[in-house]
């Protein structure tokens, strides 16, 4: 066994003293003797410091006792024009001998409005009560002390949610379903809508004792890796749009397709697929001709008129009009990008240096616990330097936690050259809990920079990857498959390279138009609609006019009052409008919002019966079916990702029938020295 007399700056905290299965077999023989009243100085100190950790699952253990409560997971999606309505059952058994109460934390889209929980308990249905969270979550406790069975729906991340049921006695089957609502905004002519499906395990350094409830989530159990999920995943849909659909697909499941017209077709998750649930679900669809819904829609509801409008931005300038510019790759190298996700880094970055003109300068920089940087100023991208990049991509290995923000601050204080424009492309997976504080630093120290952010893995943190580019004012960009590498550095390049649209106006001519979202318009750097929403006092009459400047010359666009949609059609509007006032206010904002802002997105969760990190969905059933209120609390495992390894939560103890096993006594101290220091650098907990 080889342990290191030097340790390397820029060796994972993994391996710094300490072969990692030493250091393991010397916790497991700690745990043994501890379990037997055996204690050692220090023991009180260093549970004082654990961190949040995901953790594997044991199984095989109380055999009374449901430790796989949901049963599956339906969805139903109806698609029309460019809102998705979504319906999602989760259903809960107890099929052990006690009472449960089920936790289970799972993924949505970063779009989503939820606006409805309902719970099914026998023939009984109750309607969820959207609460301010604190007041949600004591009626909830209350419920479950009072044996009364109750659900709750907490937001954690706008991308990752809690659900809680209380009181599932033996043989009970419980059906909570919640709805929302999202915007479908194309991308050169392809719409896309995404199902996530896991929550990826999330590294944490934050200490366990004292965590907020929003980073509770984080502690959460995992299968080890090949181990499908034990839920069940069915999936169905339709598009219906007012253009012909030219083509449809899903590469990431099996589906089957059914074309009714050609304006509408169904879709269905084939049966094969139905221990899916370890990958997001993405359905790729466009319009004929490659045209994308534009135009005015309006919808009036309570004497409130809401807006939203879609303009389409021009075409792409021309390549003698691309100013030098300088890229800082900023790659993530932690334990759960081992595999499938650095592979495809190394292919991404290795075609996105080779392509790089002789004009641009470049610089890496690896990141996990530590960082490693190519070089301490940029260099040009000359062959003898794309040679020495390609060179370092081959020689990547995953390992250690994910330090981003040490990562970024280190990127972003970089020398200057004021003469180039500036981009930073951040990849990672995004299995990180700490967003908000890399969304603030990016937005607080940006300067004149552009952020990218290129999400790889099979169920990355869109929160996350979809957080650093808006902070940054770039673009997201998401690869599940390593066959999507190259197709999407060749989109990179396309956008940074000729912006579309620069010096973005909205007005409105003859239009009382208010409260408009966004505020502000940033550059259009990509061949997508210019989305804008609002609410309008008076009458429908004018047009909203959309300006700008591009590569030859004066741009604008007009939409006419007069040719806008009317009706229930349009019923989302208030929604989507509500959800993306409170994103803005909230989503990519610090931990803790000011006092006003806060209370600006609790009557808004309140007023239009929306899921917010302030406002939960409570549903009680008032009939008192466990009187003494004791139950076993269980926590729902998550599979692994596909293509994540067991690296990203921990590896497995040696075994006692391992060679070795016995010679590794000894080092049971130092293993208790060492639990100590991995614990409070945020190592991973293992079963």
């Amino acid at each position: 066994m080889h342990v290191p007399s030097t340790p390397s700056p820029n060796t994972s905290t993994h391996h710094v003293f300490f072969s990692r299965r030493l250091y393991l077999a010397a916790v497991y023989i700690i745990a043994a003797l501890t379990s037997s009243k055996l204690t050692f100085a220090g023991q009180a100190s260093a549970d004082a410091e654990r961190t949040l950790s995901p953790y594997f699952v044991v199984e095989g253990g109380d055999s009374g006792i449901e430790g796989f409560p949901l049963l599956s997971t339906a969805v139903n999606v109806a698609v029309s024009g460019v809102i998705a309505d979504v319906r999602v059952t989760q259903t809960y058994k107890n099929g052990g001998k006690t009472p449960i109460n089920a936790r289970y934390v799972f993924p949505a889209s970063t779009r989503a409005a939820v606006h409805g929980l309902k719970m099914k308990l026998g023939d009984r249905i109750v309607t969820a009560k959207i609460r301010e969270r604190e007041q949600a979550k004591a009626e909830f406790e209350k419920a479950k002390r009072e044996g009364k069975t109750a659900s709750l729906l907490e937001q954690e991340r706008p991308n990752v949610f809690t659900m809680g049921v209380a009181n599932i006695l033996p043989n009970d089957q419980i059906e909570v379903t919640l709805e929302y609502t999202e915007l479908l905004v194309p991308e050169g002519g392809t719409y896309e809508w995404v199902f996530p499906t896991v929550v990826g395990p999330r590294y944490s350094s934050s200490s366990a004792r004292g965590a907020k409830s929003s980073e509770q989530f984080v502690e959460s159990p995992y299968l080890h890796v090949g181990r499908a999920p034990h839920q069940t995943l069915t999936l169905q849909g339709s598009i219906a749009s007012g253009i012909a659909v030219a083509k449809a697909g899903v590469e990431t499941h099996k589906v089957n397709i059914t074309w009714e017209n050609p304006k509408l077709l169904r879709f269905e998750l084939d049966p094969s697929e139905k221990f899916s649930s370890n990958k997001d679900f993405i359905l790729h669809y466009r319009l004929a001709g490659d045209v994308v819904q534009t135009g005015l829609s309006l919808y009036e509801k309570h004497g409130e008129k809401f807006f939203m409008a879609m303009a389409q931005a021009p075409n792409r300038v021309r390549p003698e009009q691309i100013p030098a510019r300088e890229f800082v790759f900023v790659v993530d190298v932690s334990g759960s990008m081992a595999g499938f996700p650095l592979e495809t880094t190394q292919a991404l970055l290795s075609d996105l240096v080779r392509h790089l003109r002789p004009v641009d300068t470049f610089n890496l920089l690896f990141f996990s616990g530590d960082s490693k940087l190519m070089a301490p100023a940029s260099v040009p991208a000359n062959e003898e330097n794309l040679k020495a990049a390609v060179r370092m991509l081959g020689q990547l290995e995953g390992n250690g936690g994910t330090e981003l923000l040490p990562a970024l601050k280190q990127a972003l204080s970089l020398p200057v050259d004021a003469q180039r424009a500036r981009s930073f492309v951040v990849v990672t997976d995004g299995f990180i809990s700490a967003e908000a504080g890399v969304f603030e630093y990016i937005r607080n120290n940006l300067g004149r920079a552009n952020v990218y952010s290129f999400g790889i893995g099979s169920s990355v943190n869109r929160f996350l990857v979809e957080g650093v580019a808006k902070a940054g004012l770039g673009i997201p960009f998401i690869v599940t498959e390593p066959s999507q590498a190259k197709a999407q550095a060749e989109k990179l390049r396309e956008y940074i390279e000729a912006p579309l649209l620069t010096h973005v106006k909205v007005r409105f001519e003859g239009f009382d138009a208010y409260a408009v979202e966004p505020k502000a318009l940033p550059d259009v750097l990509m061949d997508r609609p210019v989305v804008i929403q609002g609410k309008w006092r008076g009458n429908a009459v004018g047009a909203v006019v959309l300006s700008g400047t591009t590569g030859s010359g004066p741009y604008q666009a007009k939409l006419a009052l007069a040719d806008a949609t009317r009706g229930e059609m349009n019923s989302a509007l208030p929604y989507l409008w509500a959800r993306t006032r409170i994103g803005s206010l909230s989503d990519f904002a610090a931990e803790e919002l000011p006092a006003t802002e806060r209370q600006e997105v609790v009557l808004l969760g309140l007023k239009y019966n929306l899921l917010t990190r302030y406002t939960s969905f409570i549903a009680v059933s008032e009939q008192i079916r466990n009187p003494s209120g004791n139950a076993s609390n269980v926590v729902q495992p998550s599979a692994l990702p596909v293509g994540v390894s067991d690296a990203a939560v921990g590896d497995d103890v040696m075994g006692a029938d391992e060679p070795g096993f016995l010679l590794l006594l000894p080092a049971a101290l130092l293993g208790l020295g060492l639990l100590q220091w991995q614990r409070a650098r945020g190592a991973m907990v293992v079963s």
